[in-house]
């Protein structure tokens, strides 16, 4: 049986767009030969489309990095380069995707075919048949491609469930869903018997259905992490309707008050108040000698805290109001669901794409590294260096003229530059000259 993977962290990285062509026409009739490099294609992008048919993010777990292709230089006569195609990434249903450092929500991918572009690939750069005017007929100018994005992404699965069955460990979960779906959860006698969320489908009579999950068991403090903790309530959160399961087993030497408030307290301290989503109160193992007692002296300590909803009582290992209690839960799951229907979903069907925008930070920072070594930084700076193609004299000569807009000659020459001296602007490093 494969590892149940709910949580990974990933870094991809969006195509660089394709450089524009210096290239000229050597026809009759053409001026000067005629400018004719054509524009770079865009590179490939990086889609995450949500899976249905996946259950984990165990494709991620040692794969950990995702490169899209770049785009196409430009061509000669005006050709324009291919664009790189978008990489595709499946990911299960109910996928929640967040920028890794700022902790930002990127997307939500609650349908099964729903996309998400999480890295947009570079623009290509402009060929030379765009510079060229009355002035400059025949330009040796060119952009570079605009890089793709790199971010690193953490991925979190929340199971899409409409039932979500919670109660301390070996409360019965794993047995209910056995015996209401198809599901075969692993059923023991002992804590945490069920490390990783179970779903089933159950199937009524009338022919309607619902989906349920077999939650990890909690424990006290499992909000703030303790035992299965957050792997455990992340999941409840996308639940209509939850099943609190209490233990009537005579044996297991708890008071099933203190059972049902301590589920309660950690449902209420997660950071979102599960408390708020309808709940049925379950009884289970109403089989046992004793049960019927306990579940007498449980009722009363309800009621003397003002509960008084009703307590559904069933044997799983008996098949005992095990039919009544899903019929129960079904009628609710579909008037919870004419509910969220009508109000405003929690996760709004919305996706956010990242677009590259040019820096708009004009901020220039010139830094002495050491004698003769100087650096240069600053987010609008190095975008326009990164964009300048100098393999040709007319891009060297337009890259200078940017700079000493930019006045970063003058602050060379207040630090004490000289010339011959070795300057870095990003990835670029050339020789001052005055």
């Amino acid at each position: 049986m494969p590892t149940f993977v709910d949580q990974t962290k990933i870094e991809v990285q969006a195509g660089k767009g394709g450089d524009g062509m210096v290239a000229f026409r050597h026809e009759k009739y053409v001026p000067n030969g005629g400018p004719a490099g054509g524009d770079g294609g865009r590179g490939g992008s990086i889609i995450f489309v949500a899976d249905s048919g996946l259950r984990t993010l165990m494709d991620f777990r040692y794969r950990r990095k995702f490169k899209a292709d770049p785009g196409e230089d430009g061509r000669i006569k005006a050709q324009y380069g291919h664009g790189a195609k978008d990489l595709y990434l499946k990911v299960p249903v109910g996928t929640v995707v967040y920028d890794f450092d700022s902790n930002e929500l990127i997307g939500d991918l609650v349908r099964n075919h729903q996309e998400l572009i999480v890295a947009r690939g570079g623009k290509g750069g402009r060929g030379n048949i765009h510079f060229a005017n009355s002035v400059n007929t025949a330009p040796e100018i060119a952009e570079n491609g605009e890089l793709g994005e790199d971010r690193v992404l953490r991925l979190e699965l929340k199971i899409l469930a409409d039932v979500g069955l919670v109660g301390l460990p070996s409360v019965g979960k794993s047995t209910l869903l056995s015996v209401t779906t198809k599901a075969k959860p692993k059923v023991a006698a002992y804590e945490f018997t069920t490390l990783k969320p179970n779903l089933g489908m159950v199937v009524l009579p009338d022919g309607h259905d619902f989906s349920m999950a077999d939650l990890p068991g909690l424990i006290a403090g499992a909000a703030k992490g303790v035992g299965l903790g957050m792997q455990f309530l992340r999941h409840v959160e996308r639940t209509k309707v939850i099943l609190h399961l209490v233990s009537m087993d005579p044996s297991n030497g708890r008071e099933a008050f203190n059972d049902y408030q301590t589920i309660k307290q950690e449902l209420a301290q997660y950071t979102v108040d599960l408390t708020t989503k309808k709940e049925l109160l379950v009884a289970t193992k109403m089989d046992l000698p004793g049960a019927a007692e306990k579940l007498a002296t449980f009722k009363a300590d309800l009621q003397a805290h003002g509960f008084n909803e009703p307590v559904y009582e069933i044997s799983s290992v008996a098949h005992q109001g095990v039919t009544a209690l899903m019929q129960v839960v079904g009628q609710v799951v579909a008037t919870e669901a004419i509910k969220l229907a009508q109000a405003t979903p929690e996760y709004a069907d919305t996706t956010k794409e990242y677009v590259y925008t040019a820096p708009t930070d004009d901020q220039v920072t010139v830094e002495r590294i050491r004698d003769h070594e100087f650096k240069i930084s600053g987010a609008r700076i190095e975008h326009i260096v990164q964009r300048t193609n100098v393999d040709h004299q007319d891009g060297i000569m337009l890259l200078a003229r940017k700079l000493k807009r930019y006045g970063i000659d003058d602050e060379l020459l207040k630090q004490g530059a000289e010339d011959g001296d070795e300057v870095t602007i990003g990835d670029f490093t050339f020789e001052f000259v005055q």
